[in-house]
């Protein structure tokens, strides 16, 4: 996690984005998108960045627009990374454990609200705490992107449905270990399924710390998107 790679393409937070509105939830401040109606529920967990950065919260748009009521928490209380500050000490305060306890308060919120089925994706430190929630039956499926901290061991205990998607070019989790982590799923296919995918040309953060200029980016972005959309419409429901 102390990687380079977890820091870098940190988004402009001073740009507007999002259609939706921030509220609480469950405690935490929350950037929301989609109707309630739906019935279906996904929780985007962000990266170090956190729960402001206008690609996520596009992307928090798009997956309301496929029907689900969408949530992303800020995590951080305010207090996201920044590159001014030391990763490794930013760290101690805003740990994945602590967001793991946080999202499963999010999660029952959503419960009250209405939602009778709820996913989750994250991406970098996101994938960790997403990666321990689906050690429970707490959701019907995950989407890894990019993750971050999460090892074999993590991916022996998962229990739901789930989805990673990985970098070629990735120090935190590389292809090695993404291929890893797909042999063991595969232990275990006929209990929880399981889709891996690592993206060529792309590298640990790419699905949402892209530039928005830059077409082939985009283009690498949105497939992702599109890969984790078939997921949960396929396990979210």
């Amino acid at each position: 996690m102390a990687g380079i790679q977890c820091c870098e393409n940190p988004p402009d937070l001073s740009l507007s984005s999002g259609s939706g509105c921030v509220e609480e939830i469950g405690g935490l401040q929350s950037y929301v998108s989609g109707s309630l109606d739906s019935k279906l529920g996904i929780l985007l967990v962000s990266d170090v960045f956190g729960y402001e950065a206008p690609n996520l919260r596009n992307l928090a748009d798009k997956v309301a627009a496929a029907g689900y009521y969408v949530v992303v928490p800020d995590f951080f209380h305010g207090d996201p990374y920044t590159p001014d500050k030391d990763l490794l000490v930013w760290l101690q305060s805003h740990g994945t454990d602590m967001g793991t306890e946080e999202a499963k308060t999010v999660i029952e919120a959503l419960k009250v609200k209405g939602i009778s089925a709820v996913g989750a994706a994250g991406m970098c430190w996101g994938g960790k705490v997403v990666g321990e929630l689906a050690k429970s039956d707490d959701l019907k499926a995950i989407v890894m992107m990019h993750p971050a901290l999460v090892t074999v061991d993590d991916i022996k205990e998962i229990k739901v449905p789930i989805s990673i998607l990985g970098a070629e070019v990735d120090q935190l989790s590389p292809p090695e270990l993404v291929k890893q982590f797909e042999q063991v799923l595969l232990t275990k296919s006929d209990q929880v399924p399981s889709f891996v995918k690592i993206f060529e040309g792309v590298e640990h953060g790419w699905t949402v710390r892209y530039d928005i200029a830059n077409k082939e980016a985009v283009k690498h972005a949105e497939e992702a998107h599109a890969n984790m959309l078939e997921w949960f419409s396929k396990y979210v429901k």
